[in-house]
């Protein structure tokens, strides 16, 4: 099934949602076109840059695949999603050359801007589909312009998988440039201190339904949040890990370094790192009086970024940060490992201290910003280790 909507802006023009519980509704997700593509960068070595302390950069170099290719599709609008440590886009086939120019310009200096390596490739729609795979869309709205993308259908993490084969000839890679070249990262900001649990602690949570069938699957997970509410007492959005207890603000940021090689875009590093901290020092002024200055008004976009966080998001697994108690915590756990043995789900945890926040900043007049959430010390990263090994048991014994 292909969409019916105009080709290139497909996902501007595509119906948002507003109650995050609906996206368990699996019927009303709409095929992407058959000429667009899922691009991925991730982080080779990750878990050795987690266990050095640097998580932080591995974020902020997987926040930076998104930020480059937005910045080179201009005003077509473009799903993402932010997976730690690296990005995935679906793009339009027209976009196809600039954004996969752009994830090359990004690879070629990750390692002397990061000191990180990056792997970037592009899977097409229509190879996933010639798979029996769909890439499968719904767009989450966060508020006036700002929007998250949740993928069903099964192509998403099948060109996950395609990109990291070890086959030498791996088609879907992307080469390497010859000589370095800087990409446009303007807007990527890593600024906010680590965000401090209100609860006692940062749960990273990820969950896969094995069932087959939509409305099986939709039920499993369905259940699978109300378990989780019925834990916490509340809502997800009431366990948001940005909130106004635990978001701080310093100067200079610690992040400040990070930002400044990012966006220096062939200018004097120096020169870029002055711009940064005068621009910092003008924000913790704002943020320290609640005033405003410019289009940077403190409490509106205090009460924004709260609202445009991606703590909870669906890309054929369900990915969340929660603020919780240890408590609440162990009985989360405690629900998904039995609903694993029942054969139910897949899933991986990963408990924090605090959490991560890395923004892109695209327009503050027009109030477009949007706030990537991790948990500290690997976050979606180690909760993948423990998914992946029970995906791998399931896997065996499915088999057997």
């Amino acid at each position: 099934m292909t969409s019916k909507l105009p080709n290139d802006r497909f996902y501007t023009e595509l119906a948002s949602f507003d109650r995050f519980d609906d996206f368990v509704e699996f019927d009303a997700y709409t095929a992407v076109p058959d000429d667009w593509v899922v691009m991925i960068a991730d982080v080779r070595g990750s878990t050795k840059a987690i266990n050095d302390g640097r998580y932080k950069d591995v974020n902020t170099v997987g926040a930076a695949s998104i930020t480059a290719v937005l910045n080179v599709c201009g005003d077509i609008e473009v799903p993402y999603v932010f997976g730690g440590d690296g990005g995935t886009l679906v793009v339009p086939g027209a976009l196809r050359e600039a954004a996969s120019g752009a994830f090359r310009q990004l690879q070629s200096v990750s390692m002397s801007m990061f000191g990180l390596a990056l792997r970037v490739g592009v899977v097409p729609v229509a190879d996933l589909r010639a798979l029996g795979l769909d890439v499968r869309i719904r767009k989450y709205w966060l508020s006036p312009g700002n929007f998250l993308a949740m993928f069903s259908g099964g192509g998403v993490e099948r060109a996950d998988s395609l990109l990291k084969s070890t086959d030498p000839e791996n088609p879907y890679l992307l080469p390497d440039l010859e000589t370095a070249s800087e990409p446009d990262l303007e807007g990527l900001s890593c600024r906010w201190e680590p965000l401090q649990p209100r609860s006692g602690c940062m749960l990273t949570v990820m969950v896969q339904a094995t069932a087959d069938g939509a409305s099986t699957e939709g039920e499993v997970l369905g259940g699978v949040l109300a378990a989780i509410s019925g834990i916490l007492g509340h809502g997800l959005n009431d366990s948001a890990p940005a909130s106004s207890a635990s978001m701080r603000f310093k100067w200079p940021p610690k992040g400040l370094g990070l930002e400044a090689r990012a966006t220096a875009q062939g200018r004097p590093l120096w020169r870029r790192y002055l711009e940064v901290l005068v621009s910092s020092l003008i924000q913790f002024w704002c943020e320290r009086f609640d005033r405003k200055a410019g289009d940077y008004d403190a409490p509106v976009y205090r009460d924004e970024l709260r609202a445009n966080t991606d703590f909870r998001k669906y890309d054929g697994v369900f990915r969340a940060v929660l603020d919780v108690s240890p408590d609440q915590a162990d009985a989360i756990e405690a629900h998904l490992e039995a609903e694993h043995r029942a054969g139910r789900v897949i899933y991986g945890v990963h408990l924090a201290d605090t959490a991560l926040m890395t923004c892109l900043v695209f327009n503050l007049e027009h109030s477009e910003h949007v706030h990537f959430i991790d948990g500290s010390n690997g976050g979606f990263a180690m909760a993948a280790t423990g998914f992946k090994e029970r995906a791998k048991t399931a896997s065996a014994e499915a088999r057997a």
